[in-house]
């Protein structure tokens, strides 16, 4: 799909036609196009958790605080983020040293150097580093969902606890949002909102 309509065409779905389902041979060339998003030094904070099992899906309703497009949508998806990526620097780059692209001492320096920077930040900083990449892996997934004809929802109102019981996400992955993914059921969209013109968010210097 052309850019300019995509984004045009993306919109958040708040009700899906039931009855759809979406399996991981659909998922997967979405993902695909996602492993290509921007993240700081290339450590790729974002993790997805995809839930397609309806049984499971309706614990998130619950933990969704009941609602509906958790249970209309195809599937249910949760981004985590990694807040201690950096300490998987040595594996991400392996396959440039093996490719003879950097060294040992060049990869070791680079261990050393993304250990830094993170730890001297300190926790809070890595927190919202996480959330931050795996935010823009989240809206690149969104938009690679449309343009292979899926619609999403992103949420931000579930009981975040209780997700992390029902799908044992570990203390070190901050949850960062859940995506709802199906079938828009269109004649129920309501009209796009307000959209600030450009002049009232950007600032030319």
């Amino acid at each position: 799909m052309e850019f300019t309509k995509l984004i045009e065409k993306r919109r958040s779905a708040n009700n899906f036609i039931e009855g759809v389902t979406v399996t991981p041979q659909d998922l997967k060339p979405i993902f695909d196009d996602v492993k290509l998003a921007p993240s700081a030094f290339n450590l790729q904070h974002a993790e997805y958790i995809t839930v397609l099992n309806p049984e499971l899906k309706e614990q998130l309703r619950e933990a969704a605080y009941g609602q509906y497009k958790v249970h209309s949508a195809a599937g249910a998806i949760v981004v985590t983020a990694d807040r201690y990526a950096y300490k998987q620097t040595a594996r991400l780059n392996e396959g440039l040293k093996n490719l003879g692209v950097i060294n040992d001492c060049q990869l070791t320096q680079l261990v050393a150097d993304n250990a830094a920077f993170y730890e001297e930040r300190g926790e809070e900083f890595m927190k919202e580093d996480a959330i931050r990449n795996a935010s823009l892996s989240a809206m690149l997934f969104m938009l690679a969902a449309k343009n292979r004809g899926w619609d999403t929802c992103p949420m931000i109102g579930f009981n975040q606890q209780k997700v992390r019981e029902i799908l044992s996400i570990p203390v070190t992955h901050e949850i960062v949002m859940m995506i709802t993914i199906g079938k828009e059921k269109e004649q129920s969209r309501n009209l796009r909102g307000y959209r600030k013109p450009v002049n009232e968010f950007v600032t030319f210097i």
